[in-house]
């Protein structure tokens, strides 16, 4: 079994919470509401920004050359084509830049981003690796879940465009890249006796998705 797979297997009860939540049921068959799909769109939008902070840091922790330019990698994914992506996608629910910009962040937003950067900042690059794998791998394993759905292409589902992004080879390839690199860190750093600290990162990371998700589908019952 892989180093994800074990990271998975020792959190399942949060992996499916996180991965089967009723705002990404809602997003497939197309019934999430529009006031949590605008909730989550601008609050993702702000997650975006802390997340390439995140990536800079990832530079900052690596060992060797091939590290850093992989986190250069994922700095220049994140503002030069996911960021544009985004805002063209909220442009079509009728949010503007301006709206992103001058957005406050929600708690659950700074809870996590503030996480991951705090895992950063205490351990080396592998715990930060750990911190964003549930972000950036659980959001192909989603897709893939999502986009199996009988609706989830079809004409009605104002949600499709989401889905196809998430599920489309470009995206799939992102997360493939990054799962890679954490193997690899795993294989140079991932003692035993370290396992049960990253584990207790990555259970706390995807709790934390979990309430991101959460965030959203509240908005939507109000």
């Amino acid at each position: 079994m892989g180093f994800f797979e074990r990271l998975k297997a020792a959190t399942a009860a949060e992996w499916r919470t996180y991965t089967e939540h009723p705002f990404t049921d809602g997003l497939a068959d197309g019934s999430l509401s529009e006031a949590a799909f605008r909730r989550y769109l601008v609050q993702d939008y702000l997650f975006l920004i802390e997340f390439a902070r995140a990536y800079a840091l990832a530079a900052y922790k690596s060992p060797t050359l091939d590290d850093m330019r992989e986190a250069a990698g994922g700095i220049s994914a994140i503002l030069d084509v996911e960021m544009k992506l985004h805002v063209k996608l909220c442009a079509g629910w009728g949010l503007s830049a301006a709206d992103l910009e001058k957005a406050q962040p929600a708690m659950e937003m700074l809870a996590y981003t503030r996480y991951v950067l705090d895992a950063g900042m205490r351990g080396d690059l592998l715990a930060l690796k750990v911190a964003l794998a549930p972000c950036v791998i659980g959001y192909a394993e989603i897709a893939t879940r999502l986009a199996a759905h009988r609706n989830a292409q079809s004409a009605t589902n104002p949600y499709r465009v989401w889905i196809a992004e998430y599920a489309g080879a470009p995206y799939q390839e992102v997360a493939a890249r990054s799962r890679t690199h954490m193997e690899a860190l795993a294989e140079r750093y991932a003692t035993p006796a370290r396992e049960a600290e990253l584990i207790a990162i990555f259970r706390e990371a995807t709790r934390l998705e979990a309430d991101f998700w959460e965030m959203g589908w509240r908005a939507g019952a109000r």
